[in-house]
C-alpha cells in the first residue's frame, strides 16, 4: 500500500507505463488519518467515490466507529487501485464540527433546532394543503447526483405516482443533461457507448471540453500511463484554456466560447472531403448521412477558423488525427454541454464516430461524461427529466408497463408533456404556481445561473422550501425546514459511474446526531403520506436499502439499463460491474453496440428526437418514417452565433468551471484541511495579453461583471485564449473567509453572480460559458488586501 504524501501539487501520483491492450497495472492509494497505523484499523467496508463522477472504487478504514482512512482497491476495474486528492482526504468532511444533526424549522424568520416529527408533520401538513388547493403541479423536487440509486428510485416512485407531479429534476441538469440528450439524438436511447478500458486500446483520444486531468484524475492517470507506455496514442484537445490535457496534446484548439459546433462541423467536413469514412458501416447502420455530408459541406476549416478565431492548419491537422486513427476514443464534458448550442454540439461527437465506423470495438467508442457520481443513477431510475428505466413519456406502451410495475393506473403517471427540467421548475416557482420545494443534497443559490433571481424566488414569503443536506448551507439558510442528511460511509446504496460501472458503497460508521439516511427521510415521508396503489397496498413497500435495489431490478428489467444479473452479493466480490448485466450477460457489458444499434428501434427507444434548433420533441409518426428500422440516427446542426455576445462594455466571455481540488459548491471540500489550503478562495483567469492590454498584474484584486452580477477575485494569467475570463464556480457567500456574506450583492464570490438565465434549447441544460464580460481593478497586490494563494495546484 503506498501512503500518497502530498497528492495535492501531484494529483495524478507515480507513472505505471504500459502499452496497448496491455492490463492497467495496479497501483494502490491510501492516506490515513495522522497517527493511524495500516495495522490500527479494525475493518475495511467497501465504497466508491461520492466526489466525482469516476466511480474510483476504495475501502473505508474505520477505527473506535470513526473513519480514519481510505485505500484504493487495486482488484476494481474502474480504478486499480487509484484514488485522486478528493479520494483521498475528502472523508474527512464528515467529521466537520458543524454536521446538521438535527430538524431545523423556521420560527419567526429564524431557523431553530426542532425534532424529526415536527419537522416532517410541516412537510406533509404543506403537501397536502397544496394537493387539496392546487394540484400536484404545485409541489416540485429537486435533487442532486450525489445520492444512491435506492434513494433516487423511491424519490422517482413517490413524486411520479404518489404526488403525481411531472417537476421532478436534479443538478444533473447542470453536469449531464446533454450527455442524456446527444445519446437520445443519436442512439434512441441513452447508455455510455463506451468503457474506460477503450483507453487501454486507443490509437488516438479526442477530448472536446474535457479537462480530463481535474475532472476526472484517475482517468487522466490512466492516460497518463498510456501516454508513458509503448505506442502511446495522440491526444487532441478542444479547450479555450491551455489545461495539462492541452499541454499533452497533438493538437490543441482554443476556439471562441460558443463556437464548439462550427469547429466539430469543420472537422467532419475534412473527414468526409478526405473520404476517411464507413461507408459499410454507415450503410448498415444508421440514416441521416447524406443530410449530414450536404450541412457541412461549407464548413471548410477556413470558415471555421473564422468563427472560433484557431488557425485553420490546426482544424485540419485534428482532422487528419482523427480521419486517420484506427482505434478513436472521443470524451465530452462541460466545455461542451455548458456552451451555447451544446446538445447539436455533443450530437456531432457522435457522428464523429459513425462516419468512422468505431463503435462496439476496444478502443473504439464515445464517452458522453457525467460531472457528478451518481448522476447515471439519476438519469436510469427518473429522478430527472425521464422517466424511470430509459422509457419513453410519449409512448402509451412506456407508460403503461411503468404503471405495470408500480401497480397504479397509467394516468396516475404524469406523461402529458416533457417531464419538468429544473430551470423551468424554478420559474414556476418564481411565478407561483409551484408552492412547495423540496431540495435534496444540493445547493441551487451557489449552482444555478442569475444567483440574485435564484436568491429571490427561494426566499419568496409565498414557496415553502424543504432542504435536506449535510450542512447549513447556503440554499439551507433560505429554506422553511431543514432535514439533517447522513451521508457516504454513513448509509448503504448503489452508485453507477460515467461508464456504467456499478458499484456498492457499505455503511461504515453511525452518522451524527439525529441524521438520517435520504432512503429513510423519503420513505418517511412516502408512510406519512399513505401513498397507496391501485389495490389499495402501500405504494412503497419496500423498508432498506437492499429491498429498494431489488424493487428498481424488476423496474430495470428488460430495458437498456438491466440490472437484473446484479445483486448486493456480487457487487461485494471486489470489482464494479457494468450494465446491463442479464443473465445473459452475468458478468456485465463492456461496450454498447457491439453488434449493430440496439434501442433506437421506434417501439422501444427512450426518444424519438428533438428539432436541435427549437428543442421540439418529434412525434412517433415522423419518428417511424425517418428510422423505421431502429439505426443510429447522424443529425446535422447548423451553426448559430451565440445569443449573448460581447460588446464595447463588456468585451470578454466568462466561461466557469471547476478546480481539481474542489467539488460542486465545496459543501464537503471546502470543510477539508488540504483541499480547503489549496483553494480556498476564487480567483479570475486572464491570458497575459488581456491583463497587459488593462494593465493589470497577476495578485490584483479585480472584478469580474456582467449584466448581471459581479465577483471580485484575485488575478491570475495563465496559458487561456485572449479575450476570455475563467471563474471557478465553487465558491458561495456563506463561504467567505469571514465567515459571512457581504451587505449587498454588488460583488461577492460567486461565479453564477453573472452567468446568463439561459439554456440548450434540447437539453435544458443552463449555459455558464457564454456570459459577456468585463474586468477592472479594484486594488493592486500591494494594498495589502487578502490574497487567494498562488499555490494551487492544477486548476481547470
Amino acid at each position: 500500500m503506498v501512503d500518497e504524501a502530498d497528492r495535492i501539487k501531484n494529483p495524478w501520483g507515480a507513472r505505471t507505463p504500459y502499452g496497448p491492450g496491455a492490463p492497467w497495472p495496479t497501483r494502490t492509494d491510501a492516506h490515513l488519518a495522522p497517527g493511524v497505523a495500516e495495522d490500527e484499523v479494525e475493518r475495511w467496508v467497501p465504497s466508491a467515490s461520492l466526489l466525482h463522477s469516476n466511480g474510483d472504487a476504495m475501502d473505508i478504514a474505520v477505527r473506535q466507529g470513526r473513519i480514519v482512512g481510505v485505500r484504493g482497491r487495486a482488484t476494481d476495474r474502474v480504478n486499480r487501485g487509484r484514488l485522486g486528492p478528493k479520494d483521498l482526504y475528502g472523508w474527512q468532511a464528515n467529521a466537520s464540527p458543524d454536521r446538521l444533526t438535527r430538524p431545523l424549522v423556521r420560527e419567526g424568520g429564524r431557523l431553530v433546532e426542532s425534532d424529526w416529527d415536527t419537522a416532517m408533520g410541516r412537510i406533509v401538513v404543506r403537501s397536502k394543503d397544496l394537493l387539496e388547493r392546487h394540484g400536484p403541479g404545485s409541489i416540485g423536487f429537486y435533487t442532486t447526483g450525489q445520492l444512491f440509486l435506492e434513494e433516487y428510485y423511491t424519490l422517482a416512485v413517490l413524486a411520479r405516482a404518489g404526488i403525481g407531479t411531472n417537476h421532478l429534476d436534479g443538478n444533473t441538469r447542470l453536469c449531464t443533461a446533454t450527455a442524456a440528450e446527444a445519446l437520445k439524438q443519436t442512439f434512441g436511447c441513452d447508455g455510455q457507448p463506451g468503457s474506460y478500458e477503450d483507453i487501454d486500446h486507443a490509437d488516438v483520444i479526442a477530448l472536446f471540453g474535457h479537462n480530463m486531468a481535474e475532472t476526472q484524475t484517475v482517468l487522466w492517470t490512466r492516460v497518463l500511463d498510456r501516454l508513458a507506455g509503448a505506442e502511446p496514442p495522440r491526444l487532441v484537445c478542444v479547450d479555450p484554456r491551455h489545461t495539462p490535457v492541452a499541454r499533452q496534446a497533438a493538437v490543441h484548439l482554443a476556439p471562441r466560447a460558443g463556437t464548439n459546433l462550427a469547429l466539430l462541423n469543420a472537422l467532419l467536413h475534412e473527414i468526409i472531403r478526405t473520404d476517411r469514412i464507413d461507408r459499410d458501416y454507415l450503410d448498415a447502420h444508421t440514416v441521416g448521412f447524406a443530410e449530414l455530408a450536404a450541412g457541412v459541406e461549407r464548413c471548410t476549416p477556413q470558415w471555421a477558423a473564422r468563427i472560433c478565431d484557431v488557425p485553420a492548419a490546426s482544424i485540419e491537422r485534428a482532422a487528419e488525427i482523427i480521419g486517420g486513427a484506427e482505434r478513436l476514443l472521443s470524451t465530452v464534458l462541460q466545455g461542451v454541454y455548458q456552451s451555447h448550442q451544446a446538445t447539436a454540439a455533443a450530437v456531432q461527437v457522435n457522428n464523429l464516430h459513425l462516419v468512422r465506423g468505431m463503435l462496439g470495438r476496444p478502443g473504439c467508442g464515445v464517452l458522453q461524461m457525467n460531472g457528478q457520481p451518481s448522476a447515471q443513477n439519476t438519469r436510469e431510475c427518473g429522478a430527472d427529466g425521464d422517466l424511470p428505466g430509459f422509457r419513453n413519456w410519449q409512448n402509451d406502451q412506456h407508460v403503461a408497463d411503468l404503471a405495470r410495475v408500480w401497480n397504479v393506473t397509467p394516468e396516475r403517471i404524469p406523461h402529458y408533456a416533457p417531464p419538468t427540467h429544473a430551470m423551468q421548475i424554478f420559474r414556476y416557482a418564481e411565478q407561483g404556481s409551484i408552492g412547495m420545494l423540496w431540495i435534496t443534497g444540493t445547493n441551487p443559490a451557489v449552482s444555478l445561473p442569475e444567483l440574485s433571481r435564484i436568491r429571490s424566488v427561494l426566499a419568496k414569503e409565498e414557496l415553502f422550501v424543504v432542504a435536506q443536506d449535510l450542512f447549513a448551507t447556503e440554499t439551507a439558510q433560505l429554506a422553511d425546514v431543514v432535514l439533517p442528511a447522513a451521508t457516504w460511509g454513513e448509509k448503504t446504496g448503489v452508485l453507477t459511474n460515467a461508464d456504467r460501472t456499478v458499484h456498492l458503497s457499505e455503511k461504515a460508521v453511525e452518522p451524527p446526531g439525529e441524521a438520517r439516511p435520504d432512503l429513510d427521510i423519503f420513505l418517511d415521508y412516502a408512510a406519512r403520506m399513505d401513498f397507496r396503489d391501485k389495490d389499495g397496498d402501500p405504494l412503497i413497500a419496500w423498508h432498506d436499502p437492499e429491498s429498494a435495489f431489488r424493487a428498481w431490478q424488476r423496474c430495470s428489467a428488460g430495458r437498456p439499463c438491466d440490472y437484473t444479473g446484479l445483486s448486493y452479493d456480487r457487487l461485494r466480490e471486489g470489482s464494479g460491474i457494468q450494465w446491463p448485466c442479464t443473465e445473459r450477460a452475468p458478468d456485465g457489458t463492456a461496450r454498447l453496440y457491439t453488434d449493430g444499434i440496439t434501442w433506437a428501434d421506434p417501439d422501444t427507444c427512450e426518444s424519438y428526437g428533438k428539432d436541435l434548433v427549437t428543442g421540439a420533441s418529434a412525434e412517433e409518426a415522423e419518428y417511424r418514417s425517418l428510422n423505421p428500422h431502429g439505426r443510429a440516427v447522424v443529425r446535422a446542426a447548423e451553426y448559430l452565433p451565440p445569443h449573448e455576445d460581447t460588446s464595447p462594455d463588456f468585451p470578454l466571455q466568462l466561461i466557469t468551471g471547476r478546480t481539481v481540488h474542489h467539488f460542486h459548491t465545496r459543501t464537503k471540500t471546502g470543510r477539508v484541511p488540504e483541499l480547503n489550503a489549496a483553494a480556498p478562495d476564487v480567483w479570475a483567469e486572464l491570458s497575459p495579453n488581456e491583463a497587459a492590454h488593462q494593465g493589470l498584474s497577476d495578485g490584483d484584486l479585480v472584478q469580474v461583471g456582467t449584466p448581471r452580477g459581479a465577483v471580485r477575485a484575485r488575478l491570475r494569467t495563465t496559458g487561456i485564449r485572449d479575450g476570455i475570463v475563467f471563474l471557478p464556480f465553487h465558491y458561495g457567500y456563506w463561504d467567505t473567509p469571514a465567515g459571512h456574506r457581504p451587505p449587498d450583492h454588488s460583488a461577492g464570490r460567486a461565479a453564477n453572480e453573472g452567468t446568463v438565465t439561459d439554456w440548450d434549447p434540447v437539453s435544458k441544460q443552463p449555459l455558464f460559458k457564454t456570459a459577456a464580460a468585463r474586468v477592472t481593478l479594484v486594488a493592486r497586490r500591494d494594498t495589502g488586501a487578502r490574497s487567494t494563494s498562488a499555490t494551487a495546484g492544477s486548476r481547470t
